[in-house]
């Protein structure tokens, strides 16, 4: 792939990212508002084209609903667009098995969000948030592989020197434990996404996804830390395990924000606005950190010296062809 037409799939990929990081928001806001079924028909609304529905009946829970509608069609452009450049100008087949990926998960989202319109089912609005968030990180992960930073060999791993004879040594043995804690993490942070899910839509399993809260905590934790310690000068690790620190922090606060206001009385005494806020700030906050573990579990495995066969070597050391 030319340069030119490299850094501009990058850009359609970015921009798909971004856009869907956008919609996750205008989703969280409609959910929390319980604006949902505010449009009782799909896929038009009141009857009308959903593109020439007009603007001056968009009003209450309507303009949240019918926005969020709008917003996801634009992200399904976008994909189409993304799907169909990487398949015509990226050589690496992978990446282009990977768009049609994502332009295949954008169709079904698509389907599942009408059908729950449709069908009034609890279980479908629960898929329909997680396949939101698988969707959110995939598009994350296209504009990783269509970077320059991808496209450049990658710099294998030089320890952090801690001054201690032994600790060079036990850094290497680290370099593996450091992967499966990444994949661990990540997953785990979807795992309590799907669990965040459930609570929010049905308002049970809420001490499951406490525990589940701990548990994040805790591996979150250790991966920053072992990060901190042995991998400290690698910036491309560094950076996005302060800021996954940073986000937990934050995600810990608006949970228990979240937890008061949904399951207590203090929810009744407050404004609607700065619950729907907090909410909503959950939801993204809880995608951001998903997609920052996806992040650096990537980078790990294409960093450190030895990647693991799970990724496959071909995936995490090729080169884009000249």
């Amino acid at each position: 792939m030319k340069v030119e037409v490299g850094l501009r799939v990058h850009r359609l990929a970015l921009l798909t990212a971004v856009a869907t990081l956008l919609l996750l928001f205008i989703g969280g806001l409609v959910t929390s508002k319980g604006a949902g079924l505010a449009v009782p028909d799909w896929p038009t609304t009141f009857g009308h084209n959903m593109f020439l529905y007009p603007w001056s009946e968009m009003i209450g829970d309507i303009f949240y609903e019918h926005s969020h509608r709008l917003v996801a069609s634009g992200v399904g452009l976008l994909t189409i667009l993304l799907a169909f450049s990487l398949w015509f100008y990226e050589r690496r087949r992978w990446l282009r098995w990977l768009g049609a990926a994502a332009l295949t998960l954008v169709i079904v989202q698509g389907i599942i969000g009408g059908l729950r319109v449709v069908l009034l089912e609890e279980t479908l609005a629960i898929l329909h948030a997680c396949l939101a968030q698988a969707f959110f990180a995939l598009t994350a992960s296209l504009a990783l592989f269509t970077s320059q930073e991808w496209a450049e060999e990658p710099r294998k791993i030089e320890l952090a020197d801690t001054g201690r004879p032994f600790d060079r040594l036990r850094a290497v043995r680290e370099l593996e434990p450091l992967q499966r804690l990444c994949v661990l993490t990540t997953a785990m942070i979807y795992l309590q996404g799907v669990l965040g899910a459930v609570v929010r839509f049905t308002g049970a399993g809420i001490h499951l996804h406490l525990l589940f809260a701990a548990l994040v905590a805790l591996h979150v934790t250790l991966l920053a830390a072992r990060i901190l310690r042995f991998h400290s000068n690698q910036a491309k690790l560094f950076r996005p395990a302060v800021l996954l620190g940073g986000l937990l922090i934050l995600q810990l606060v608006l949970g228990l924000g979240s937890y008061l206001v949904k399951f207590t009385s203090i929810g009744t005494l407050l404004p609607a606005l700065p619950v729907v806020i907090l909410r909503t700030t959950h939801v993204v906050t809880g995608a951001l950190m998903l997609v920052t573990g996806l992040l650096l579990t990537l980078r790990s495995y294409r960093l450190l010296a030895h990647p693991h066969p799970l990724l496959g070597r071909q995936l995490l050391s090729e080169q884009i062809p000249a």
